[in-house]
């Protein structure tokens, strides 16, 4: 019997090494939550921690990509294309974590409480956010997927009312820090995006479809979206 190919070897750990990379990202953003809440510096090197992780976590996972997709796994590309949009995405998330991380250092202790308050909720939804991105890919759970994508409207509705009160400030209130504060709501609230990113690639691993056309199943009833896959099956005759 042939030993395993050293590439087959690394390609059957390509989904393992992408879910630590959700879990590497969730815990950078709930450090950084902490940070803001507990006004703990040291946890800014936690983030940093974090965040050398995914670059080596993005160099290794792209590298067997690039390596296995040209030795042609055929049914496996959609996963390891998966994989590779994954770590990316993530990689991403950590460099915005730490630059929110990096700002804090220095303005943290200058920040009014309702500015702390809302970064810190923000920190806590992309936390969640994460989490469930990586329950979902775990699992291969569109439910779960889906829930990510809801959690956004409350990621952007914090973010407008940074901006209301720093940008359009219709009170006329002496403000303090709020270039810096309006850079950390813009990064957090993009990582709120990668994370729907995630969670629509993850819709598409799992069922080959678009999050469209899944939420559009989803809002029909019951009896009219087992009429149109039967159309779509070729076994309806009606």
């Amino acid at each position: 019997m042939s030993s395993p190919d050293p590439v087959e070897i690394r390609e059957s750990h390509l989904p393992r090494l992408t879910l630590r990379a959700c879990q590497v990202a969730q815990m950078a953003a709930q450090s950084l939550a902490d940070g803001i809440a507990q006004r703990n510096s040291a946890l800014w090197e936690d983030i940093k921690m974090h965040e050398e992780e995914l670059d080596s976590l993005d160099r290794q996972v792209n590298e067997d990509v690039t390596n296995a997709l040209a030795r042609g796994s055929g049914p496996q590309a959609r996963e390891l294309l998966a994989c590779l949009k994954f770590v990316l995405e993530l990689e991403r998330v950590g460099d915005l974590l730490l630059n929110v991380a990096n700002r804090l250092e220095t303005t943290a202790s200058r920040l009014l409480s309702r500015d702390t308050q809302d970064l810190a909720r923000m920190c806590i939804i992309v936390t969640s956010m994460l989490a469930g991105v990586t329950q979902a890919f775990s699992d291969r759970n569109v439910s779960k997927a889906l829930e990510v994508l809801k959690a956004d409207a409350e990621l952007d509705r914090l973010r407008n009312l940074i901006f209301v009160r720093h940008i359009e400030n219709p009170e006329a209130v002496a403000r303090h820090e709020s270039f810096h504060i309006v850079f950390m709501c813009q990064a957090l609230e993009r990582c709120g995006d990668h994370a729907k990113h995630l969670a629509e690639e993850i819709c598409h691993l799992v069922s080959g479809r678009s999050v469209r056309h899944i939420l559009r199943d989803r809002d029909l009833p019951d009896e009219q979206v087992y009429v149109e896959r039967m159309r779509k099956s070729g076994t309806n005759k009606l």
